[in-house]
């Protein structure tokens, strides 16, 4: 009887000592490796936002190039924009003559491929 009733207490300080580990350690890790101690509404506005988060076309330059990116982004838990996905669509020589026209018709395709994707995601 006696060892039953160590046997309940160990199984349930057990229990108990597992709860609390689990509690200490659950971190909501954001997208880009940031990783931070959200309560659980906090984890659930970032849950909401990462689920509305849009696609945009976007640029920059890297090694002479300018790349049209397309990115997947929404509002992080700080308020800044949280980059979620960001996928090359297309390249352009920096030193290109045609650089300007070529830049313009990339951007406008990028911004189709955009609602495309917004679209897409939008129905499911």
């Amino acid at each position: 009887m006696v060892g039953a009733l160590v046997a309940v207490a160990l199984l349930v300080a057990l229990a108990g000592l597992v709860v609390l580990v689990a509690r200490a350690t659950v971190r909501t890790a954001l997208p880009d490796g940031r990783g931070g101690w959200l309560p659980a509404r906090r984890r659930a506005e970032v849950a909401a936002a990462i689920h509305a988060a849009r696609w945009s076309a976007a640029h920059d330059e890297v090694d002479g190039a300018t790349r049209v990116l397309l990115r997947r982004s929404c509002t992080g838990p700080d308020g800044w924009p949280l980059v979620l996905e960001e996928r090359v669509f297309a390249t352009v020589p920096s030193d290109d003559p045609a650089w300007e026209a070529r830049f313009t018709e990339l951007m406008a395709s990028a911004r189709y491929r955009c609602d495309y994707l917004n679209a897409e995601e939008a129905a499911g």
